[in-house]
């Protein structure tokens, strides 16, 4: 028997394409421990390759596996005696995409399970495996869902040690308010040049009490209107309070320390001021400039590594120091599968270190704005406490509620402010939340 000709051979299944993406950008990320976003970027190429439709797939099936990994794990387990077979990641991805699909996505269950299997089948060492793809799944398509009956999930879908860290710091009742937070794909977040009703309204949006404008976007970014004009950028809300805690900023020489992708310099330049944005990584100050070129702004860029760079001195410095990111796991479900408890610690160190050089930038009477986020004391409210236990120069001062719209809750009893994700509860799920941030404002006296 002759194999047919490569033009003869059958197509693949529709959507079987993003799923083998999804499968490679999922191994990435728990078996090899890269980003998420560097996982996507790598596979530029096969995403282009897809329908619009199905790049929307290979994000949607991603996202989801990782913010419910935990409880699609502890379903699959029940039906896997020896574990997953550490010799071949596939039959793992392809079970979890499979569960994902059949539990959450209300995919056919056929269609789900036939389309794992394909994927064990493709692999040269799960193959052998996509018996056991299809019991299992056929297995949780029957009776998955009365297995997780009566078991809180959001205590799975979270590490142990992440979990009992904000048990400790926020209560157990606001630490499950976090989690259950985290699975929900948050809404798109705007910073506007000007009019943000206008855009809220063009957008099928809202305006938000802090001036961001949110919406539920459909399609690509760059198809919505407005962002080819430049009229806005994409900046989580909370993301966006630390420059506004600066004030008018209209003629005043602002650094922007660690400031790529460039949402901070992007506000700080539209609201007038003249900014120096530093970075030390050359690919992401290239981002920025990108950014800054699209909506019609200026600053002046530097390379340079943030500890050892000192300018100025400048009117105010905000720097937004390098963290475990943990106030950001709604938008990069992959930070805690990546992330350690031995990271903040190093995070810290530098974190300490990047202050007092900042500090050194600033103005006698003039302003710093410290921000991470981070969810962590260590990276945020203790680094600050040191560092005014240790420099007489620096002062406090205290942010208030009208300048973060009104959220008297976001404010620590020093303040500081302090958003966590389950804040600003909303109807709509998609419309709820924001980022966790720290921000403290200092001055030189």
């Amino acid at each position: 028997m002759f194999a047919p000709r490569a033009s003869q051979r059958p197509s693949p299944p529709s959507g079987l394409n993003a799923r083998e993406i999804a499968a490679t950008v999922l191994e990435g990320v728990l078996r090899r421990r890269r980003p998420l976003d560097e996982q996507l970027e790598d596979q530029a190429t096969g995403l282009m390759a897809l329908a619009e439709r199905d790049r929307a797939l290979v994000r949607h099936l991603v996202g989801t596996v990782l913010r419910r990994l935990g409880t699609l794990r502890h379903v699959l387990g029940l039906y896997l005696d020896r574990g997953f077979p550490a010799d071949a990641p596939r039959v793992e991805t392809a079970l979890l995409l499979g569960a994902a699909q059949i539990l959450l996505l209300q995919t056919p269950d056929h269609a789900a399970v036939d389309m794992s299997v394909r994927l064990a089948q493709a692999d040269r060492r799960a193959k052998h495996f996509s018996p056991l793809v299809n019991a299992v799944l056929r297995r949780v398509a029957g009776d998955g869902a009365q297995q997780l009956a009566g078991i809180d999930t959001a205590l799975l879908d979270m590490p142990e040690w992440l979990m009992a860290r904000w048990v400790k710091n926020f209560g157990s009742e606001v630490a499950r308010d976090i989690a259950i937070a985290n699975r929900q794909e948050p809404a798109l977040d705007l910073s506007v040049k000007t009019d943000p009703v206008g855009w809220a309204e063009k957008l099928g949006g809202r305006v938000l009490p802090t001036g961001s404008v949110r919406v539920v976007a459909h399609g690509p970014v760059p198809s919505l209107p407005g962002f080819a004009e430049g009229g806005w950028w994409i900046q989580d809300a909370a993301a966006a309070l630390p420059a506004r805690l600066l004030g008018d900023v209209t003629g005043r020489t602002v650094a922007d320390l660690c400031a790529a992708p460039g949402g901070k310099t992007a506000q700080l330049a539209a609201a007038g001021a003249l900014v120096t944005a530093v970075d030390r990584t050359p690919k992401r100050l290239e981002r920025l400039q990108q950014n800054l070129a699209r909506l019609g702004l200026n600053a002046e860029v530097v390379a340079a590594d943030v500890t050892q760079w000192r300018g100025g001195p400048f009117d105010a410095v905000l720097v937004d120091a390098p963290c475990s990111s943990t106030g950001t796991i709604r938008r990069h479900p992959d930070i805690p599968w990546l992330k350690s408890e031995s990271d903040i610690a190093a995070l810290a160190d530098l974190q300490r270190r990047l202050l007092a050089g900042a500090f050194e930038c600033v103005k006698p009477g003039g302003t710093l704005i410290y921000c991470t986020c981070s969810l962590e004391p260590e990276e945020g409210i203790e680094v600050v406490r040191d560092f005014l236990a240790r420099e007489p120069q620096a002062v406090r001062r205290p942010v208030t509620v009208g300048e973060v719209g009104g959220e008297g809750d976001w404010l620590t009893p020093e303040g500081d402010l302090r958003t966590l994700p389950c804040q600003w509860p909303d109807a709509d799920s998609r419309m709820a939340g924001l980022d966790g941030f720290f921000a403290a404002r200092l001055s030189r006296i």
